[in-house]
């Protein structure tokens, strides 16, 4: 059951990297659901205090990339239409023209929104694209920051115990 729970371990955890960077997959939690997964194992050296912090960086990390485009949308003096605009730019954007269009949809999507609420003012859209387009390395950063620790504290704690199954596998005698 160990070895199971390693591999499974494993995997998830690398699918929550690539969740960090396809939008519909939610990275960050498939990762945590690896990470418990490794938690679970009889050899697993982690404790329920770290796979609780694990779970409030994980819900830190989600929430603020649900939450960042808006505000940093605003920030840059955007309009619910430049909001609007750079959501449906992400999935229009991974449809469409996968893998640029996930980094360059939010951007031509909040200034097409903008552009659509006021004609007259390029440049404020522009602008507007630029802080949606921030938003997205920022909330994408982190996922991944995340994401990636979850990967190395899984194969750290995994290691030890593929090592030996390996040596018992393919021992010579």
């Amino acid at each position: 059951m160990d070895f199971a729970l390693s591999i499974a371990a494993f995997l998830l955890t690398l699918l929550g990297i690539v969740g960090c960077i396809v939008p519909v997959l939610p990275g960050p939690l498939i990762g945590y659901a690896g990470l418990l997964a490794a938690g679970f194992a009889s050899y697993s050296s982690m404790s329920t205090g770290g796979l609780l912090l694990w779970f409030a960086a994980v819900a830190a990390v989600s929430i603020a990339d649900y939450l960042l485009p808006a505000w940093m949308t605003r920030r840059f003096g955007g309009s619910r239409a430049g909001a609007i605009g750079a959501t449906v730019g992400v999935f229009a954007g991974l449809l469409l023209f996968p893998p640029a269009g996930i980094v360059l949809g939010p951007f031509a999507g909040a200034v097409l929104g903008e552009l659509l609420h006021d004609r007259r003012d390029s440049a404020r859209a522009f602008r507007v694209g630029f802080g949606s387009f921030l938003a997205f390395v920022v909330g994408t950063g982190a996922k991944l920051a995340v994401s990636i620790a979850m990967f190395v504290c899984v194969a750290a704690d995994i290691w030890p115990v593929l090592r030996n199954w390996f040596a018992t596998i393919f021992q010579t005698q």
